[in-house]
C-alpha cells in the first residue's frame, strides 16, 4: 500500500512523504470521522439493529476445521438507517456484553434535534421503558413488537400507555397482522445493510478501542 501511494504521488508530481503503517495507526486513534448522509423529504423513519464483529481469534473455517484455539473476542455495532436513502444515520460501537436497548437513546441523539423523526422500528430486544421513553421524547412513533411473554406495564406515563396499546393491538389482531399493519417487515432492509457492512470483512484489524471505533465509522462513511 505504501508503494502504491508513493507511485500515485509521484505521478501527480507531489513531493509528499508517504506515512508508514505505524503512523496511520497512531493517527487513527484520534481521527474524527465525518459520516456523510442524505436527507429525504418528510419525517425520518429509522430502522435500528445491531450486529457483532470479531477483532480477535481464528476465522470461522479454521475454528470449524481445527477447533477454537485461544480467545475469540467480539464487539457490537449498533446502526440506525434511513430506509428512504439507505444511508446510515447513527452508529455506536460497544463491547459485546452490552445490550441493545441501552444504546437506542444515544443513536437518537446523533440525529439533529431540528430534524423530525416519524417512526423508530426495532425488534423485541428494544421493548423497554428506556427505549419507548427515548422515542417519545423525539415525538416519534415506536414500532417495537412486544416480547412473547410481555405483560402490561403500570400506567405511569406516556411510554407505558403507548406500549400497552401495542400489546392490546397485538393480542386482539395477532402479531402477524400487527406487523403487516405497522410496516414492521421493512426492518429486513437494515439486516441487509448489516450484510453490506460485513462485506468489508468479518473482522476489524484494530486492537485499541478508539481505533476500532474509527475503523467502524470509516466503513459506514464508505457505505453512505
Amino acid at each position: 500500500t505504501a508503494g502504491m501511494v508513493a507511485g500515485l504521488l509521484q505521478q501527480a508530481g507531489l513531493d509528499w512523504p508517504v506515512p508508514d503503517a505505524s503512523t496511520l495507526c497512531r493517527r487513527q486513534k484520534t481521527l474524527a470521522v465525518q459520516i456523510p448522509y442524505r436527507r429525504a423529504g418528510g419525517p425520518l423513519n429509522l430502522l435500528v439493529d445491531s450486529t457483532g464483529i470479531k477483532f480477535l481469534g481464528d476465522g470461522e473455517w479454521q475454528a470449524r476445521k481445527h477447533g477454537v484455539q485461544g480467545r475469540r473476542q467480539w464487539r457490537k455495532v449498533h446502526l440506525a438507517m434511513d430506509p428512504a436513502t439507505s444511508d446510515i444515520r447513527a452508529v455506536e460501537f460497544t463491547p459485546s456484553r452490552d445490550g441493545d436497548s441501552p444504546v437506542l437513546p444515544e443513536l437518537l441523539d446523533q440525529v439533529p434535534q431540528d430534524e423530525p423523526i416519524g417512526t423508530v422500528t426495532a425488534d423485541g430486544a428494544y421493548d423497554t421503558r428506556r427505549c419507548h421513553t427515548a422515542v417519545l421524547e423525539r415525538e416519534a412513533v415506536p414500532i417495537i413488537p412486544i416480547r412473547k411473554n410481555g405483560r402490561p406495564w403500570k400506567d405511569d406515563g406516556p411510554a407505558a400507555r403507548v406500549r400497552n396499546e401495542i400489546l392490546r393491538a397485538t393480542r386482539h389482531y395477532g402479531r402477524a397482522f400487527w406487523k403487516r399493519w405497522t410496516g414492521y417487515h421493512i426492518r429486513s432492509r437494515i439486516e441487509a445493510k448489516m450484510r453490506c457492512f460485513k462485506a468489508f470483512g468479518e473482522r476489524i484489524a484494530a486492537r485499541d478501542p478508539d481505533r476500532q471505533t474509527a475503523e467502524v465509522q470509516i466503513r459506514i462513511a464508505l457505505m453512505n
